[in-house]
């Protein structure tokens, strides 16, 4: 579940100086605190994680993005979101990158885990805004339903089940076996 604290609005600059705050974000200026998630998003979210990361890494695609990396949007106020994972196209890379601080643009690609406190609005804001924002796909990891859809904009969801191999054209030639990902000990 998320809360937001009731201070002034800040920047992402003020946030980047408030150093190790915990897991939150910057929303329209707003500072939305996030309590740490649970044991099975952490591994759902590092399973996509490394094989994404995997496969943009031997294609030298660009770089992925590992939780609570911030990518600083184009708003006003100020936002700042994090995916639990996210990939960036090489061509974006060097524009986007910098020595200290947020990236710069939404990624390529985001990838949200849901937990069982997230509501579905707060999921759907979030997808809405990465695409609002230039992001090409956004997944949603759902661990209790064992899914993932793909949502990008003016398209309807494609949602994979337990027993499916996803297949996004953003990432040709990546399949990912949804029972490697959600199947756990």
């Amino acid at each position: 579940m998320t809360v937001a604290t009731p201070n002034k609005l800040i920047t992402a600059d003020e946030l980047l100086r408030m150093g190790d705050t915990g897991r939150c974000e910057l929303v329209y200026g707003e500072l939305v605190m996030m309590s740490p998630a649970g044991a099975e998003h952490g591994v759902v979210a590092g399973r996509i994680f490394r094989m994404v990361a995997n496969f943009v890494e031997d294609g030298q695609l660009g770089l992925a993005f590992a939780a609570e990396t911030g990518f600083e949007l184009p708003t006003n106020p100020q936002t700042v979101r994090a995916p639990d994972v996210a990939f960036v196209e090489q061509s974006r890379v060097a524009a986007g990158m910098k020595k200290r601080g947020f990236f710069e643009g939404a990624p390529t690609l985001a990838v949200e885990v849901v937990s069982p406190e997230d509501t579905r609005r707060e999921v759907a804001d979030k997808v809405n805004m990465w695409l609002a924002h230039g992001t090409k796909s956004v997944w949603v990891a759902d661990p209790s339903a064992m899914t993932i859809a793909i949502h990008r904009t003016a398209q309807l969801a494609v949602v994979f089940k337990l027993d499916d191999v996803l297949k996004d054209d953003l990432l040709p030639g990546f399949e990912l076996a949804l029972r490697k990902v959600f199947l756990l000990p």
